[in-house]
Formats: C-alpha cells, sequence, structure tokens
C-alpha cells in the first residue's frame, strides 16, 4: 500500500492556500528550497503535476485541484479535532466561538445564546461579530464552532457550510407606545408620512420590508438606514420614526426599549440558521441551541 506523506501534503496545501512558495515557506518557517523540494516529492508521489507557473503566479492543475480539496478536508478536520479536544481536557471550559453578522437583531442573539449559559457544564462562550462573508470564512478555518444568521451560506466559502434552520418569524413596524396607539388604526396607510427607520440595503429584512412597501398605496419616507440593529431601535425608542423587527423579540423590545406594534407586515417572514461545517451537530452548544429555538423561539413550517 502506497501511503501518502502528509507532511508533503501539509506544504503543498500551505502553498496554494497563500499562493507562493515564498507566503508558504514563511508561514511553515521554511527555507524556500527545503517547500520546492517537498512539492517535488508529493507530485513524484502522486504521480502527476499538481501546479504549473504562469510568471510569478503559480496555478494549479487540474489534480492539483483535486488534491488541495481533499487537503482542505484533511487539514480542517484536523483543526476541529484538536479544538474539540482542547475543549475536553480536564479542568477546563470548553470554548464555544459563535459568529453573529453585524444586522442580525441582538435580541435574537440573546435569546439563542441564553439558553447555553443555563448549560449544566461549563462552556466559555466567545461571540465575534462582523460580515457574514467574514464569519463564514472563521468558520471555513475552524476559528468559529458556529453562525447565527438569518440568511443561509451559500458559495460564499469553499468548504461544505450546513444551514441548519431554526425557524421563522413574521416582521412588525414598532414605534413608541403614544406614536403606536396614533397610527395603529389607520395602518398600513398611516405610515404614508412618517420616518421610516430601515436596515441597510442588501441584509435580509432590508428585502422583505421593501417587497411589502412595494404593495402598499403610498411612497415611503425613509428617514434613515442603519447599519446596527441595536441603534436602529434606540432611534425608534426616542421617538424618532418607526422601525421593523422581527416578531420573535417584541416582548423584549416592550420591556427593554418601550416599542409597542403599530401593525404587522403580512406574509413577511425572516428564517434564521444555524450554520456550521457539520451535517451532523455534535457540540453540546450548538445542540442546545437547536433544541432551544425549535422549541419555544421560533415557528415552524410543517
Amino acid at each position: 500500500m502506497n501511503w501518502l506523506n502528509y507532511h508533503h501534503l501539509l506544504y503543498f496545501w500551505t502553498m496554494a492556500r497563500e499562493g507562493s512558495i515564498s507566503k508558504a515557506a514563511n508561514s511553515l518557517h521554511l527555507s524556500q528550497p527545503t517547500i520546492s523540494g517537498q512539492l517535488r516529492q508529493l507530485e513524484k508521489s502522486v504521480g502527476s503535476k499538481l501546479y504549473e507557473r504562469h510568471g510569478r503566479d503559480l496555478r494549479l492543475t487540474d489534480t492539483g485541484k483535486m488534491v488541495f480539496d481533499y487537503a482542505e478536508e484533511i487539514f480542517s478536520t484536523g483543526q476541529e479535532l484538536m479544538e474539540r479536544l482542547k475543549g475536553t481536557q480536564p479542568g477546563r471550559n470548553m470554548v464555544f466561538t459563535v459568529g453573529i453578522p453585524d444586522f442580525l437583531p441582538k435580541q435574537v442573539a440573546f435569546r439563542l445564546l441564553e439558553p447555553v449559559f443555563r448549560m449544566p457544564q461549563k462552556i466559555q462562550v466567545i461571540c465575534n461579530e462582523g460580515k457574514l462573508s467574514d464569519l463564514l470564512a472563521d468558520l471555513a478555518l475552524h476559528k468559529a464552532d458556529l453562525i447565527l444568521s438569518d440568511s443561509p451560506a451559500g458559495s460564499q466559502v469553499s468548504v461544505k457550510a450546513y444551514n441548519h434552520a431554526l425557524g421563522e418569524c413574521g416582521v412588525s413596524w414598532v414605534a413608541t407606545k403614544n406614536i403606536a396607539a396614533l397610527l395603529r388604526p389607520g395602518f398600513p396607510n398611516s405610515l404614508a408620512e412618517q420616518p421610516l427607520l430601515l436596515p441597510n440595503q442588501n441584509t435580509v429584512l432590508r428585502r422583505s420590508v421593501e417587497q411589502w412597501l412595494d404593495r402598499q398605496t403610498f411612497e415611503p419616507n425613509v428617514a434613515a438606514e442603519i447599519e446596527d440593529s441595536a441603534l436602529l431601535k434606540l432611534l425608534a425608542a426616542e421617538g424618532l420614526g418607526v422601525a421593523p423587527v422581527a416578531d420573535s423579540v417584541l416582548q423584549d423590545l416592550e420591556d427593554r426599549y418601550g416599542l409597542h406594534v403599530v401593525g404587522r407586515l403580512n406574509d413577511v417572514a425572516i428564517q434564521f440558521y444555524a450554520i456550521s461545517v457539520e451535517r451532523k451537530v455534535t457540540h453540546p452548544a450548538v445542540i442546545t441551541i437547536l433544541d432551544a429555538a425549535k422549541r419555544r423561539l421560533f415557528r415552524h413550517n410543517s
């Protein structure tokens, strides 16, 4: 049986990811001749060219692309194993790193994460916020265990990511108690002259709201486009406009911000997902989140 030299495979994988032998040498703290020699040994082992030079660039051959895909899976799995082992050592808290896209409602993130803090085993939770594309890159590199999102992972990353549906909820316009009481009787036409506080473009919630507005007979007055969902709610709480929010957190918004429902957006729903690199979830914290979401936070399609 021919055995693959995994050191050679690691050098090739690093070179392909870094884009050059010199960068791979710096990353691995080895000399360029050493890397080049090991890559030649790997090509000899597999019996085919893995890359070709085009000027200063290195391009993978078809065989090289196939080998890289396997290497990506192998070393990603190895890194995941080390992270799991690190979290299961006696006397150490299990580390749970979760990515939260910028505009995921903070109350939704809170409700999803809250059960993790009540787990019997000790868990250290690390939350990273950012663009979904950046968070997916971290997930691919096993720098995160999970991403909570209102949109599924598509083709943003080169490794497989699995979308675990948490459920869905409707969307409502909210405002201060006095403004909501004033606008509720004539809704939705009562929004005609009202300043609307909307999430930024290219968010799931914004697209859903725009589709609803397109079906109305009035011209919307967009007063602000806000990237941060918490700021959006604070502006609404100060009486500066009417904002769309997920129905699953309406009670929280009333309790914390004094925001009340003006009216619901008919035929509008947003879905929520837990994104992982595991088809079958094994991390205890992820299992807890999925279970809690399905039992009490969102509605589900039959």
